[in-house]
């Protein structure tokens, strides 16, 4: 990806956020705006230093920092807070693996492809299945109905995203393989420009963009990830930081679970106030809320078999230099939530 994939938040975007955020029922914090804009700073994760999280646009991480408490009660306990944007798991994760960010979540493929590599990353908790969540569309008119009709076409897709194990997978189910498609790697904002120019015959994309490109554009969904993956959403820290702040990362689990609670509770609520953000229409996001699973849960032995099963399936198809064994990048502790 040569497009530069980190952004931080400005002064006026701080000041949004603290007033919206108070409209939710609760405290944005008092976070500095330099925390928030001064991008990603060299690693400083020490006893009393800046804690840095990645996030997404979408997800229970963005939400945990608008609503404020994570902020405030590290800034109590004498640390900073550097919160910073990603478009997409794989582009956070590579951050990761450059020491810029402590914290983070993605879906269940990025970690895949960033052990591989190399990443020094452990697997805190995940949340709860969310197979409906991702889909792979085609245009309203498409003479294409189901997935095996993608033979010899053009497919974009988030390369080393969630996405590309449906894909996989459902072209497995169709008698197909991954050599049958041609590939067109876009993150998601250039994968519903070609989709709607139609320079792609499909797209495969995860909410809200999901969501969204069924309200805008009609598409049709032609499989999503019911019967071939559970799309698990995971926390992540580096190795270093679970191993030096483990009280952190509890703290960093609890916020994230109450969180989900509020969220849950409150979805109408949550779309209305990430629409603008996001620049997609509460109905879209609401959409996308009602699909997805909520709750910190522990990683289990059968959440992380699943996850070996996704790396040995990418190592066959040659998809990932090196193979690897997911289990022994799964932090020792649980989550107090």
């Amino acid at each position: 990806m040569t497009k530069q994939y980190t952004r931080t938040l400005g002064f006026a975007a701080l000041a949004a956020v603290m007033i919206a955020v108070a409209g939710c029922g609760t405290t944005a914090g008092s976070a500095s705006a330099s925390n928030q804009a001064s991008g990603a700073a060299p690693a400083t994760s020490t006893s009393k230093g800046t804690i840095r999280i990645g996030y997404q646009l979408y997800g229970t991480t963005v939400m945990m920092m608008y609503r404020g408490q994570l902020t405030s009660q590290l800034e109590k306990l004498g640390y900073k807070v550097q919160w910073i944007q990603f478009e997409g798991g794989p582009q956070l994760l590579q951050a990761m693996n450059a020491g810029s960010i402590d914290l983070g979540e993605t879906g269940d493929t990025p970690p895949i492809f960033a052990q591989s590599g190399g990443t020094p990353l452990v697997y805190l908790a995940h949340e709860p299945a969310s197979p409906q969540a991702e889909a792979i569309v085609v245009p309203q008119n498409s003479p294409i109905k189901s997935v095996k009709d993608l033979k010899g076409k053009t497919v974009a897709f988030n390369k080393g995203s969630n996405v590309e194990y449906l894909l996989v997978e459902q072209l497995k189910k169709a008698g197909l393989s991954f050599n049958d498609i041609t590939p067109d790697y876009l993150t998601p904002s250039d994968g519903r420009a070609a989709f709607q120019s139609g320079k792609v015959a499909a797209w495969v994309i995860w909410d809200p963009y999901y969501a969204a490109a069924q309200t805008a554009t009609h598409a049709v969904t032609i499989a999503d990830g019911t019967g071939v993956t559970n799309n698990y959403q995971f926390y992540f820290a580096t190795k270093s930081f679970a191993q030096e702040h483990p009280d952190i990362v509890q703290d960093y689990l609890k916020a994230l679970q109450q969180t989900d609670t509020w969220v849950e509770s409150n979805k109408s609520q949550a779309a209305k106030f990430l629409a603008p953000k996001m620049d997609i229409d509460a109905k879209s996001l609401e959409t996308a809320l009602g699909r997805r699973g909520y709750g910190v849960e522990p990683m289990t032995s059968d959440v992380i078999q699943e996850q070996q099963d996704i790396a040995n399936t990418f190592y066959s198809l040659k998809l990932i230099p090196n193979a690897i064994t997911v289990k022994d990048d799964v932090w020792s502790g649980k989550p107090q939530v």
